[in-house]
């Protein structure tokens, strides 16, 4: 396909916004990495956030570590595109380098939960998401894995758990769900959506002119 011959010389596509989330576990950041080494050109969003650095983070890198009062000066502004509070410190999502990145037909990842995902699927940008959900092969499996990263105490998982669960009830609030019983597996659907969405007419303004070219060309 050669990305539709350069999309048809640089009347390029719009970008699409990619949302992915999952309950903490089930294989979110795994594949949003594998992702982004099968394609490079997609870009990540690196949200804003209140809370102080942690050692081995960087500004920009990990997130835009910003003071309180700025990020509420960016909400009040506008100049976010979905935010929420999570143990007492803000995140959001800057809207600059994502608006940009659509106008250049450049994909961009979210790593965010479902509250954020909804924001995004509300704003004005709502025909640009393609939002896709990860769900463990079962609660089970879910709990090892957490268990097996050995970071957390028993009330900190049972903690976790309890989110997850809640967090898979909007399971139904997103255009795709798959279930992360096999990652690679899970990969090559992944690819394959955002193959699809790539294609969407709406997404391709290059094909009205081509239509109408091969209108007007005259039977042999």
């Amino acid at each position: 396909m050669a990305d539709q011959a350069a999309e048809r010389a640089t009347g390029q596509r719009r970008g699409l916004l990619i949302i992915l989330s999952s309950p903490s576990g089930a294989g979110k950041s795994t594949l949003a990495r594998r992702l982004r080494l099968w394609d490079p050109t997609i870009r990540f969003s690196v949200s804003a956030t209140t809370r102080a650095p942690r050692p081995g983070e960087q500004d920009g890198r990990e997130y835009h570590f910003r003071s309180r009062a700025d990020f509420l000066q960016m909400v009040e502004r506008g100049e976010m595109l979905e935010h929420a509070e999570v143990f007492g410190n803000l995140y959001g999502s800057p809207a600059a380098p994502v608006e940009a990145a659509l106008a250049e037909g450049a994909d961009t990842l979210f790593d965010i939960d479902w509250q954020g995902g909804q924001q995004i699927g509300g704003s004005a940008l709502r025909e640009d998401v393609v939002s896709i959900f990860l769900l463990p092969p079962s609660m089970a499996e879910l709990e090892q894995r957490l268990r097996g990263r050995a970071q957390d105490s028993d009330a900190v998982i049972e903690g976790r758990m309890a989110k997850s669960r809640a967090e898979i009830s909007h399971w139904k609030a997103y255009d795709y769900v798959l279930v992360n019983d096999d990652v690679d597996l899970c990969e090559a659907r992944l690819r394959a959506i955002v193959t699809a969405e790539r294609l969407r007419r709406q997404r391709q303004p290059w094909l009205e002119g081509f239509v109408d070219g091969l209108m007007q060309e005259k039977d042999r």
